[in-house]
């Protein structure tokens, strides 16, 4: 149980992103070998063209290869991550429908005080959606939705680790620590949802107090039976290394709020 006698709006005393890493992984997905030995070519609407190779466990893309994890999502969709070797203060985020013939990339960028402007935490992240080179398919590319807005999630990560997700509108989502070492703990911050197929979502978030953003993908399509994959990046206690690890969790709804029309957060601010 928490400490009653612990502050839990003195945000000083919140746990860093490298103490939440031991243990948060356990409901994390096996590593999927299906992407190894293929080259997989993505372009994006300004013509950028990047090209990915994988081997078992090394991806080569932009003329280096870095470490990687591949979690398979649904059928011949996958969720890939990796830290860029050459840019320690970048994550990759690789989302891959070789069904659909699409992709979204998610770059998350830690900044520098001087690049940070007022009112940004402190890692930013960047979405490209693109095409699949070669891909005999013609379907729409990831975009943004509002499909999540009014869920209220419990996401478990291990038996340690659980927490609520509400979300909340286009722009912000509420957390709450359940069970774990940030049991108490709870902060609205920035989120971007994107639909990749039909009740399957990327869902990532950027932390206003701690410095850390992370990148998931989820499974809503059963509400009893929810399913993540995900990956958390940012700032060690000392505030100056990277941090990067990836995890999973299961799911369930607890609950959906419906909004009157006058009164959607989904609807555009007049």
């Amino acid at each position: 149980m928490t400490d009653t006698a612990v502050n839990l709006s003195d945000t000083s005393t919140w746990l860093p992103l490298d103490g939440l890493a031991p243990g948060f992984d356990a409901n994390k997905a096996p590593h999927s070998r299906a992407l190894v030995g293929r080259e997989i070519v993505t372009t994006d609407p300004t013509g950028e063209r990047i090209a990915y190779r994988f081997a078992e466990h090394t991806v080569d893309c932009a003329g280096h290869s870095d470490p990687y994890e591949a979690f398979e999502v649904d059928e011949q969709l996958y969720f890939v991550q990796f830290h860029d070797g050459q840019r320690p203060a970048e994550a990759v985020s690789l989302v891959l429908d070789l069904r659909n013939g699409s992709a979204l990339r998610i770059r998350s960028a830690i900044l520098t005080e001087e690049e940070r402007r007022p009112g940004q935490t402190r890692v930013q992240q960047t979405f490209a959606a693109s095409v699949l080179e070669g891909s005999a398919t013609e379907h729409a590319v990831p975009a943004p939705t509002n499909a999540l807005i009014g869920r209220r999630v419990l996401w478990v990560y291990s038996d340690q680790h659980a927490y609520e997700h509400i979300y909340l509108s286009p722009q912000w989502y509420t957390w709450q620590c359940l069970a774990g070492p940030e049991k108490g703990l709870a902060d609205t911050d920035e989120n971007s949802v994107w639909e990749i197929r039909p009740g399957i979502y990327v869902f990532a978030w950027r932390e206003k107090v701690i410095p850390c953003a992370s990148v998931t993908i989820a499974d809503h399509r059963n509400i009893h039976a929810m399913r993540s994959h995900g990956a958390l990046f940012g700032l060690d206690e000392t505030g100056t290394i990277p941090t990067h690890f990836t995890f999973g969790a299961f799911g369930r709804l607890l609950s959906a709020t419906l909004h009157p029309a006058a009164y959607d957060p989904a609807a555009p601010i007049r």
